[in-house]
Order: structure tokens, then sequence, then C-alpha cells
């Protein structure tokens, strides 16, 4: 009679075979002993061989000398059970196969001697990814580059659940990468819309999240992204350069027409409301394309003077 475990149960609701249902590992602590005890019962089990196999040479006795061997055997296995963390390392204890617990806490320990102890460290790292060529939202082709700040908080799962946890970060980096620059566009014009270059902080907390998602599975957290590059590629960079020229003088024109507009309308006003000028339609229409000229001109104006009548 076959038995299905929960994990099997849940895999086979999720739609999975029970073979393919993966059991995610979480970090325990272990049980170890302090390191100075242990210190103590080796060099008691130490002494206590010696003072035996002293004992058993003068008196001529075997027995007494093959206990005093064994426990020289015994203290010797023993101490190869000590280690040493140093701050922000941990050590991961496996024995005979099974996950037996993580020491995270620095100091000097005392485990198994037949438990093998794999150095994972805990400190903050940085990966500054190479420069990748991929398409923008608007099948621009761009090149992006970003840096990754990470550290472990789980080390079973990074030691057990992904075979290099390091090269994990680094493929899911690139792959986050090419799906950012897939959802927004280098630059885009267009009003309340996100991009790559003008809105920054936005990018990075996509960036982020997305990555965040892709390495919860390796028991890493991320805990910053920012973009180091962002450039057209060669072949169009030229192009768009032009482009984004185009765009900056039509905006600096749009500025300054309104600012014209604005002042040729203060300056009507307030000459007709004084007594300095009667202005007639046709003196008004001519004193606004004066202004406009003036203001709205890339040069400064040439002064002409008019020593005939408005008329002619």
């Amino acid at each position: 009679m076959s038995v299905i475990s929960d994990t099997d149960a849940v895999g086979e609701a999720a739609g999975q075979s029970p073979s393919s249902a993966r059991r995610a590992h979480e970090q325990r602590s272990a049980r170890v002993i302090r390191g100075l005890s242990a210190v103590g019962g080796v060099v008691a089990g130490i002494a206590l061989g010696v003072a035996l196999i002293t004992v058993g040479t003068t008196s001529h006795t075997t027995p007494l000398k093959i206990v005093g061997v064994v426990l020289l055997v015994l203290a010797a296995a023993l101490a190869g059970g000590l280690f040493v963390v140093p701050p922000n390392e941990s050590r991961v204890l496996i024995l005979f196969g099974r996950y037996v617990g993580t020491v995270a806490e620095a100091g000097w320990w005392w485990c198994n001697p037949f438990t093998k102890r794999e150095r994972v460290s805990l400190r903050v790292r940085n990966f500054q990814s190479e420069r990748i060529k991929v398409n923008d939202a608007s099948g621009n082709p761009i090149e992006i580059a970003a840096v990754v700040v990470w550290h472990i908080i789980d080390t079973a799962r990074a030691v057990f659940d992904v075979a290099d946890y390091e090269q994990f970060v680094v493929v899911q980096s690139e792959t986050s990468l090419r799906q950012l620059a897939s959802q927004y566009a280098y630059d885009d014009y267009k009003q309340d819309s996100i991009s790559l270059r003008a809105n920054a902080d936005e990018v990075r907390e996509s960036l982020q999240a997305e990555l965040q998602a892709r390495l919860r599975v390796a028991g890493i957290e991320i805990l910053e992204t920012r973009l180091t590059h962002l450039a057209y590629a060669p072949e169009i960079a030229e192009v768009m350069l032009r482009r984004q020229q185009a765009e900056a003088i039509l905006a600096a024109r749009k500025t300054m027409v309104q600012g014209a507009v604005t002042l040729v309308q203060m300056a009507v006003s307030q000459l007709a409301d004084s007594d300095l000028i009667e202005l007639d339609p046709e003196r008004k229409a001519a004193m606004v394309s004066n202004l406009m000229v003036v203001l709205s001109g890339d040069h400064s104006p040439t002064p002409v003077l008019n020593t005939g009548s408005l008329y002619t």
C-alpha cells in the first residue's frame, strides 16, 4: 500500500506530480557545545589516557595500556569537532547527508567530529553586472548595467536549494535587467509615463522587487539595486541624440512662446489702462507683432526707427 505525504498532496493540488514537488529547506539553529567546555573534556581524556598507559607500563598491565590508548584516540577524535565561527559568518552542519542546523553566532564551538561544516558568509556583497544589450519597451536597442547589493539570510536555502548561490545571483540579475528593460522605454515623451532615464527611483524599486522575487528561493535578501549604465546602443545613438535635441528645442520654444504671450498681454493691458497712447486695433496688432518677434527670437533684435507715420 502506497502512502502519499502532505508534500505530495500539496504538489498534486498545485497541478504538479508528487515527484516534481520539492520541499524547501529552512534554516534552524544547530545544537553545539561551547569550545572551552569541550576542550576541558579533551584535556581530561588525554591526561587520563597518559596516566593509564604509564601505570600499565610500570605494572606490566596490558589492559590498562589498551584502555589508555583508546582514551587517547577518543580524545584526538573529539578534538576534531572543535571549530571557530568568525563574525558575520556561519557554519552549515551536515551529518551523514542530513542537515542538522546552522551555527551563526561567532565564537569557539564543538560539534560531532563526523559532521561536515560548510562555511557560508553572511557579509553584505556587491555584484556589478556586465553591460548587456537589450530592446526597451519601444523596441530600441539599449545598453544597460546595474549594481546589486545582497546578503544571505537563510543559509539552508543557499546551500541546499540552489547549486551555486553566487552564480545564481549573477544569472538572475541579468534576467531581471532584461525583464526591466522590456517593461519601460528608454525615454518616453508622453505625460504620466515611466521611462528608464527620467524615473530612476521607480525603475530601481521595480528592479529590486523583481530580483527579490527571483532570489528568495536561494535565501538571499536584496538590500539595494541601482542602474550604473544606461545608453542607446551605438548603432542608433546618433539618431536618438538628434531626436532628443529636437525635443529639447521644441520644449524650449514652447516655453518661450508661452512667456512671450503673457508679457504681451500685460503690456497691452497696461498701455490700454494708461493715458500715454490710444491704441486702435491696427496699432495693437502691430505692437503685438513687434513684441512677439522681440521676445521669441533666437537673437537680439535690431532696432529700426520709423520716421514716418504708422499707416505709411
